[in-house]
């Protein structure tokens, strides 16, 4: 049974990975003298959004703020990266928000451990990542055969991870920053 503090955790969840998944990164380049001086990244915040979520509050709250939000997704509202409905479960895309749920697996383990630092937090936000996109390839995967697609398999790997995982594996430098308050915040309960 859920009380008032888990229902307010999971809507804080929720909102901020409805507000993320809308945002796209920037990189500014001071160096470029044109009138467009920033660099688009192919990926939102969602990602680290998620992460930062999973060291805050509990693997249960994340499970279930992201789960009304895939059903948010696929039944009410296009709140994905590239729209939504039930449609969105034949893209891509969707084997890569399935993987997200091993992503939270993973990073909950510096909560269970309570051993977040530096080290730990880059070598399980990689070992996250790479799990989330081994989801996402294995569901391509499943795809490709199931519809007898194979010239896109490569072309979906390419533009879905391999095209990806570098920014993916950057944005985990911003969240280096937090981790210091995160851990006080953790010792002060």
């Amino acid at each position: 049974m859920l009380n008032f503090y888990k229902l307010i955790e999971i809507l804080v969840s929720l909102q901020s990975l409805v507000i993320s998944t809308m945002l796209p990164v920037y990189i500014p380049l001071p160096f470029v003298d044109e009138s467009n001086n920033s660099f688009e990244m192919p990926i939102t915040w969602q990602i680290p959004t998620i992460i930062l979520l999973t060291l805050i509050f509990h693997k249960k709250v994340v499970f279930r703020a992201f789960s009304i939000y895939i059903i948010l997704g696929l039944f009410i509202a296009p709140v994905f990266y590239q729209g939504g409905s039930i449609g969105y479960l034949l893209t891509p895309n969707f084997g890569y928000l399935l993987g997200l749920y091993p992503l939270i697996k993973i990073i909950d383990n510096l909560n269970t451990r309570n051993k977040i630092n530096v080290g730990n937090f880059l070598k399980n936000g990689i070992i996250a990542i790479c799990a989330m996109h081994v989801t996402g390839i294995f569901y391509n995967l499943l795809q490709v055969i199931f519809y007898s697609q194979f010239n896109i398999f490569l072309y979906n790997l390419g533009k879905y991870s391999v095209g990806k995982i570098g920014y993916h594996f950057l944005t985990l430098f911003p969240l280096l920053i937090l981790i210091k308050p995160i851990k006080s915040l953790k010792h002060s309960k």
